[in-house]
C-alpha cells in the first residue's frame, strides 16, 4: 500500500504541474477569442478523451508534459476544392452546421452538391451546385467538418491564433509559465504552513528520528523526547554541545536525563562510531523546533524562497553550459524515481519539491529554445519590432527542428536514466 500512495502522489504531481501550466495557455487563448482545439496532458496515444464546448480534452500515455492546440497555429482543416461533391445539413438558422466529405450516400436530412466555391475562413460561405441550381449557403462560425469519424470544428479567421494582436499571443504563450510560478509561490507557502518557522536561540533539544540498533534505540529514547543533560551538565538548546560530548565519549557510559511529556526518566548509553567516521554517535537527530508562520512572513518568506531557488536554478544551467555532462542531467525517469523518494519521507518534502519542480519548468519554458514558450514569444518580440510577422513556414521549421532535438536528448537522458537505476 505503501508503494501505490507514493506512485499516485508521484502522478498526481506531475499531472498537477503540467495542467496548471497548460490551463494558463488554455485560459488566455479562450480569453482572446482563440479557438482551443485540444487540452491535452501527456503525448502519444489517447487514453481518456471527452469534449466540452469547443476543446477535447485528453488524457495521453507518455507523461512528458502537455499542450493546448490554438487554431492556426498548425495548417488548418481540410480545404475542400472545387468541383468535389460534399454534402452539408443545415440547422435551425438556416446556416450550414455540418458539412460532409465522405460516406455522403449514407447521409440524411442533408443537401448534397458539387462546391463550386468555399471559404471557411474568411466570408463564412459556400457555393453549391445542387442538380444544376447554383445556390450560397452561409455558414455557421461553429460548424463541423466530418470526414469519417473525425469531426473538426472550422475556425474562422477571427478565432485563429495568428489573427490576434501581438499582445494577446504573447499573453497567451506567457501564461503558461506564469502559472507555474504563481502555483510555486503557493507550493512554497503551503510547505511553509506545514513546516513552520524554525525558532531562532530555541531553549530545548527535541529528539527527532531514533536510528534502529543504535544505543539511543537499545536505551528506549523515544522521537519528542527533551534532552535535559548529559552527565550532569545542562543542554538546554544547544544541539552542539550534545554532538559534543557524544562524540568525545566513544566507547565510555553516558549518563542521559531526559524528559517525556511531564516524566523525567534517566538512561545510561555507550556511544559507539559508525564504519568510516570518528567519534562517537548514539543514533539521534533533533527535531528542530519550529512555530506556525503568521500570514505576512508566509507571503515574504515564500517570495524569498522563490528568489533563493531562481538564482540556484540558473547557477545550475551556468555550470551546465561550462562543463556538460551527460550524468548531470535527469530526464523523465530520473525525475520520477526522486520525486517517488522524496514522496516516500511524507507530504511536507513533497510539497517543497513540487514548488521546486513548478519553478524550474516555468524557467525552463521561458528559455530561447526553438519549440519552447521562450522561443515563440522571441518570434513575437522580432514581429512587433518589425511591423510584420516571420514567414510562418520558416518559423514552423525552427520549431519543428527544435522539438526534434529536445525529442533526442530526451530519448538520450531518459536511456542515461534507466541504465543508472540498473546500476543502482
Amino acid at each position: 500500500m505503501e508503494m501505490v500512495r507514493v506512485v499516485f502522489l508521484t502522478v498526481l504531481m506531475f499531472f498537477v504541474l503540467v495542467t496548471v501550466h497548460e490551463w494558463g495557455h488554455y485560459y488566455f487563448a479562450k480569453r482572446a477569442g482563440i479557438l482551443v482545439r485540444e487540452f491535452a496532458i501527456g503525448f502519444g496515444p489517447k487514453l481518456f478523451s471527452y469534449k466540452r464546448n469547443e476543446t477535447q480534452f485528453t488524457l495521453r500515455l507518455l507523461p512528458f508534459g502537455g499542450y493546448a492546440r490554438m487554431a492556426g497555429e498548425d495548417p488548418e482543416i481540410i480545404e475542400i476544392g472545387p468541383g468535389q461533391t460534399i454534402a452539408v445539413r443545415l440547422g435551425q438558422d438556416n446556416k450550414v452546421k455540418n458539412i460532409y466529405l465522405d460516406s455522403l450516400d449514407t447521409r440524411r436530412n442533408v443537401i448534397r452538391g458539387e462546391a463550386q466555391y468555399t471559404d471557411l475562413e474568411n466570408e463564412l460561405k459556400i457555393r453549391l451546385d445542387v442538380d444544376g441550381e447554383v445556390t450560397v449557403y452561409d455558414v455557421h462560425p461553429q460548424a463541423m467538418l466530418i470526414k469519417g469519424t473525425q469531426q473538426t470544428q472550422i475556425a474562422p479567421k477571427d478565432r485563429q491564433f495568428g489573427s490576434k494582436t501581438v499582445g494577446q499571443r504573447a499573453i497567451a504563450i506567457f501564461a503558461g509559465p506564469v502559472m507555474n510560478f504563481l502555483l510555486a509561490f503557493v507550493l512554497f507557502a503551503v510547505h511553509l504552513q506545514m513546516a513552520g518557522i524554525k525558532i531562532e536561540n530555541p531553549t530545548y533539544v527535541k529528539i527527532g528520528d531514533v536510528s534502529a540498533n543504535m544505543p539511543a534505540e537499545e536505551a528506549g529514547l523515544q522521537k519528542g523526547d527533551i534532552v535535559v543533560s548529559i552527565n550532569g551538565e545542562k543542554i538546554g538548546g544547544d544541539y552542539q554541545k550534545m554532538i559534543s560530548l557524544t562524540s568525545a565519549s566513544k566507547g565510555k557510559e553516558m549518563q542521559w536525563t531526559l524528559q517525556r511529556g511531564e516524566e523525567t526518566y534517566n538512561v545510561s548509553m555507550v556511544p559507539r562510531s559508525m564504519e568510516g567516521e570518528e567519534g562517537g554517535k548514539v543514533g539521534i537527530t533533533p527535531e528542530l523546533p519550529t512555530r506556525k508562520a503568521g500570514f505576512g512572513e508566509t507571503i515574504t518568506k515564500s517570495g524569498t524562497a522563490m528568489v533563493d531557488t531562481t538564482k540556484l536554478i540558473f547557477i545550475g544551467f551556468k555550470q551546465l553550459i561550462n562543463k556538460f555532462n551527460m550524468n548531470d542531467i535527469s530526464g523523465p525517469v530520473g525525475t520520477f524515481q526522486m520525486t517517488g523518494q522524496i514522496a516516500q519521507q511524507g507530504i511536507q518534502y513533497l510539497t517543497y519539491w513540487a514548488a521546486i519542480l513548478s519553478l524550474y519548468l516555468g524557467i525552463f519554458n521561458l528559455l530561447p529554445i526553438p519549440a519552447l514558450d521562450g522561443s515563440r514569444l522571441v518570434f513575437l518580440g522580432v514581429e512587433a519590432l518589425r511591423g510584420k510577422p516571420v514567414d510562418p513556414s520558416r518559423e514552423g521549421m525552427v520549431h519543428f527542428v527544435g522539438f526534434a532535438l529536445l525529442f533526442l536528448v530526451m530519448i538520450a537522458v531518459t536511456y542515461n536514466d534507466i541504465l543508472r537505476l540498473i546500476s543502482g
